[in-house]
């Protein structure tokens, strides 16, 4: 077993295991996964990887926070069964998610449910499921109140809070100023007293500020703030707070130049945090949500080179994968500019020889490319170009109905 070295700046190729010149994921080799799979391409996700996850941010955090996964980063059945049992709750952002988690045997007392634009049918749904409730409005909260009417229940219910602050350099911003996200923290006191909250068990707050932070000072900024935040506006609940969702915000390095996300003073604060929420909020667990952190590392793309083509003086490796399978990886999920995530040819770990080559897919548009001139092994066909960083967001947020293609495979090992 050996390591590659490290390439193209990306922080995620250092330290690869391989062996004899192969990708090793999971314990097996590259070409052995292909050949269970039967077919390219697909997605294959580490169970040894997701496990090794959780176990770090379990030697790093307080034993008073608990640990949730976020579903909508990875909503594979098999993902999140291998989840069970290992966080302490999850949060979904669909019934269909609701449905994932319910299937593989979590209790819904483990569950809630975020999200913008919540139907009468889906709350009803959520009610009679017995999952936690986020509201995301006061539209949602009446509706709450007149289901729990209809059912003669009392769901649990947490408010989610747009708070008066973003977390700074994060890449996808989801509080501060305005949002379609949470109600606004100025007006939560005044919606409280109009809303008939007898019928409502209100359990705490919900304050998810942004995502994708490899900044340990941003993410403690907003966590501390967070806590703040839930203080001032617990005076205005009508019972004591159990649940304080404090969001997450944790990144990984997707692109050269990154670096890994530093856990300690984030543990260290929380530690504070904790202690600072026992005494002004007596019986408030804090809730950290977590969905790219657990997965995002243990997932890989595996896509086979068709053809190598040179056009001009550019190689192009056409493969038959691409955006409609990997939306993310072609830059049109959410980059302003486009940069390479990390890239390896899986059946040539240890080719010396490269040539700058842009991974192309078979869709008939520009906009399919896994990769723009990058320094890779030289390929050909047969060869297995392997996109790694995929274990959220890639699969589940991408086109594959775009131009009819065959969509990919999923695998677990």
């Amino acid at each position: 077993m050996s390591s590659s070295r490290k390439t193209q700046g990306h922080a995620a190729v250092a330290g690869l295991p391989s062996c004899d010149g192969e990708l090793v994921i999971g314990g097996q080799s590259l070409t052995q996964i292909q050949a269970q799979v039967g077919c390219t391409p697909f997605y294959v996700y580490d169970k040894q990887a997701i496990t090794a996850r959780i176990e770090l941010l379990r030697n790093v955090l307080p034993d008073a926070v608990d640990l949730h996964y976020a579903i909508k980063a990875n909503p594979m059945f098999d993902v999140v069964r291998h989840m069970s049992g290992r966080v302490d709750g999850f949060d979904i952002a669909s019934v269909g998610e609701m449905r994932v988690a319910l299937d593989a045997g979590i209790p819904a007392e483990q569950l809630s449910f975020a999200g913008p634009g919540k139907q009468a049918d889906e709350l009803r749904v959520a009610v009679e499921a017995g999952v936690t409730l986020h509201a995301e409005s006061e539209r949602e909260l009446l509706e709450l109140v007149a289901i729990a009417g209809e059912l003669d229940k009392r769901p649990r219910v947490a408010i989610r809070v747009n708070p008066d602050f973003q977390l700074k350099t994060s890449g996808m911003k989801m509080g501060g100023g305005p949002q379609q996200f949470g109600i606004d923290a100025e007006i939560i006191p005044a919606m409280l007293g109009r809303v008939d909250h007898e019928r409502l068990d209100l359990v705490g707050f919900h304050i998810f500020a942004g995502s994708q932070n490899l900044n340990s000072e941003s993410i403690i900024e907003a966590q501390n703030e967070s806590v703040a935040l839930a203080e001032k506006l617990a005076a205005a609940m009508p019972g004591p707070i159990s649940h304080l969702n404090i969001g997450g915000g944790f990144g990984i390095p997707y692109f050269p130049g990154e670096t890994p996300l530093d856990l300690g003073p984030i543990g260290a604060n929380l530690e504070v945090l904790a202690a600072r929420a026992a005494a002004s909020m007596p019986g408030a667990r804090l809730i950290l949500e977590l969905g790219r952190f657990l997965v995002g590392e243990a997932g890989y793309y595996v896509c086979r080179v068709i053809e190598r083509k040179v056009s001009r003086g550019q190689v192009f490796l056409v493969t038959d994968g691409g955006m409609h399978h990997h939306l993310a990886a072609s830059g049109n999920f959410g980059q302003v500019i486009r940069k390479n995530y990390p890239v390896v040819i899986g059946n040539r770990m240890d080719d010396s020889r490269t040539e700058t080559t842009s991974v192309v897919g078979p869709l008939c548009t520009p906009l399919d490319l896994l990769t723009g001139k990058m320094d890779l092994p030289i390929a050909g066909p047969g060869d297995l170009v392997v996109v790694l960083q995929s274990g959220a967001y890639g699969f589940s947020a991408s086109p594959h109905g775009f131009l009819s293609h065959p969509e990919p495979v999923e695998v677990i090992v």
